[in-house]
């Protein structure tokens, strides 16, 4: 089965932009106005774990009063989706229903050490971005970041996002309900049953189950996002 269709805080490289931290339910932005100025941002993704692979990567412009999700509240079950197997369309829905100026997904996955660049358009209300993604193998593991205030032209922005754990799926590290290819497994993706109930800092790769904890387990972060606006 195919995984995709379509508090430690972030630390902060450029002291002079502004982010609010944080990471349950989905909130949403106010709705966008089409008088405000266009902009466009710049997003490049790092895997920076050894054997993790990173789902198709959904960017999102949003305003910054918006959150994919918050630690310590039970994930949304759109973010349940792109968690476990990977999707990114319940999540991108919502936000574009809720006012999102700009949500677009990567082609294809990100390998460990691999980087990608994707572009989302925003405007003076919609100055922030977030990033979200499945790391695989795992049960419900996925890094994010949370409205990273994109800083003004000529200036860019690095974070470092550790991999938190939805808290919707048991973490098992069985094949059987780990989604693939490409991990080392093809089990079951997405599951509505199950987890601790809310998002965490993801405990990392322990040899449980079917994953080799020498070969999977990371160290946070797990990826770097790095922010910057075109003209």
């Amino acid at each position: 089965m195919t995984f995709f269709q379509g508090e430690y805080s972030h630390e902060i490289i450029n002291k002079n932009s502004r982010y609010d931290g944080g990471a349950g339910a989905l909130l949403v932005s106010a709705a966008v106005s089409a008088d405000d100025d266009d902009r466009m941002f710049e997003v490049t993704i790092t895997n920076i774990t050894s054997h993790e692979v990173f789902t198709p990567i959904m960017v999102a412009s949003l305003n910054r009063d918006t959150r994919l999700f918050n630690v310590g509240d039970p994930a949304s079950s759109e973010l349940e989706q792109l968690a476990e197997s990977g999707n990114t369309g319940p999540l991108s829905a919502a936000l574009l229903a809720g006012g999102a100026a700009d949500v677009v997904t990567a082609d294809g996955v990100l390998p460990p050490g691999g980087s990608m660049t994707l572009h989302v358009s925003g405007d003076r209300k919609h100055n922030t971005v977030s990033v979200a993604s499945m790391l695989v193998p795992s049960n419900d593991a996925f890094f994010a970041v949370n409205a990273v205030r994109v800083p003004k032209y000529g200036r860019s922005i690095s974070v470092y996002s550790p991999a938190y754990d939805a808290g919707t799926e048991a973490n098992d590290e069985l094949c059987v309900s780990i989604p693939g290819p490409p991990s080392a497994c093809a089990g079951e993706g997405f599951n509505p049953t199950g987890g601790e109930g809310y998002v965490s800092i993801h405990p990392g790769i322990h040899g449980v189950g079917d994953l080799a904890e020498a070969v999977y387990d990371w160290r946070n972060p797990v990826a770097k996002i790095t922010v910057r606006e075109l003209r």
